[in-house]
């Protein structure tokens, strides 16, 4: 929604599209871990977790998507 507000004019979010967290649904699904990048790393860890992949891809999809798996559990913060 900011990208439609004439520049000069304040963007005041109303409702709960980011849960004070963001502007974007973009960036609410990084935020909780829900965007494609986290599911695909989620579905390989899942796999590697069965022993279908060697637990190396789920390292080398977290590279490739620049994701911090230390971050702090996005439903506690």
């Amino acid at each position: 929604m900011r990208a439609h507000v004439s520049e000069g004019r304040e963007f005041i979010p109303l409702g709960t599209d980011g849960f004070g967290r963001s502007d974007t649904r973009a960036k609410l699904r990084h935020f909780f871990e829900v965007n494609r990048y986290w599911v695909v790393v989620n579905a390989l860890r899942a796999l590697a977790d069965e022993g279908a992949v060697p637990a190396s891809r789920v390292a080398e999809a977290i590279k490739k998507y620049n994701l911090d798996p230390e971050k702090p559990n996005p439903v506690t913060v």
